[in-house]
């Protein structure tokens, strides 16, 4: 039986009276896309902000690949092969979108220093355009990043996300604010590269999403949670067969 890439284990975020996570506790199977739906307050980005050690949480354990990874940095979980996207974009809009891939990685190693001047590309031009060619946006690769459209633009930011080659990526809200007609092709490229990566190690992913249509197509497990705690944990079907999630949640 596999080991779990990522496993959460009891996790507890409080602000004084407020216990915005209460006790989660779920694991992510490598090469498993698993996503994590809920109503607005249901404590998913606390309990995404922990896992990626951009607060601490009160209690729990979270491991990766074994390896207790609770209260480290993010810039310590990205060496250890953690990725992540942002609702809202990341780009550096004054540069080309190829540089802001190779940024992405440079951030990676080093200090920031080192990374000031370091060679323009820093041996990582050929990564960079590999992954340029897989998000289909060679096209662009040249312009500056603030010129392109918003989803243009996040698809860069997904792809800035791959350039260190992660084992697992946490994706906030990958569809926010993108036009109808990509979010078929963001749900195609995450299949791709879960499926049949040309980069580096296969990926798992956690997805954060409102879109509940580009979840169930996607993932292949959700966890619902509510009011800080896990409702459910099934396959997409699962989900949308649990009385519970429909009536809390998911409605008709």
């Amino acid at each position: 039986m596999s080991t779990a890439l990522l496993k959460v284990n009891d996790l507890r975020k409080a602000y004084g009276a407020i216990q915005a996570v209460g006790g989660v506790s779920f694991e992510v199977m490598p090469g498993e896309i698993f996503g994590v739906i809920g109503p607005n307050g249901s404590g998913k980005t606390t309990m995404f902000n922990s896992v990626l050690g951009q607060i601490t949480p009160n209690a729990g354990s979270i491991e990766l690949k074994g390896q207790n990874i609770t209260g480290l940095s993010p810039l310590e979980l990205s060496r250890r092969g953690v990725g992540r996207t942002f609702q809202t974009l990341q780009v550096f809009g004054k540069m080309t979108v190829r540089d802001n891939l190779i940024v992405a990685a440079q951030e990676h190693h080093g200090s920031m220093l080192s990374r000031m001047f370091a060679p323009s590309d820093s041996g990582l031009g050929a990564k960079a355009d590999a992954l340029i060619d897989q998000f289909h946006i060679r096209h662009v690769a040249h312009a500056l990043a603030s010129t392109l459209s918003y989803g243009q633009q996040k698809l860069v930011d997904i792809a800035m996300a791959f350039m260190a080659e992660p084992d697992l990526v946490l994706l906030d809200e990958p569809c926010a604010g993108v036009n109808p007609s990509l979010v078929g092709g963001i749900s195609s490229l995450l299949k791709e590269l879960n499926r049949n990566p040309k980069l580096g190690r296969q990926s798992s992913f956690v997805v954060i999403e409102h879109n509940m249509d580009f979840v169930m197509d996607l993932c292949h497990r959700i966890m619902v949670m509510v009011e800080g705690k896990v409702m459910a944990i099934g396959t997409p079907a699962q989900i949308r067969a649990n009385k519970q999630v429909l009536d809390a949640y998911l409605g008709n």
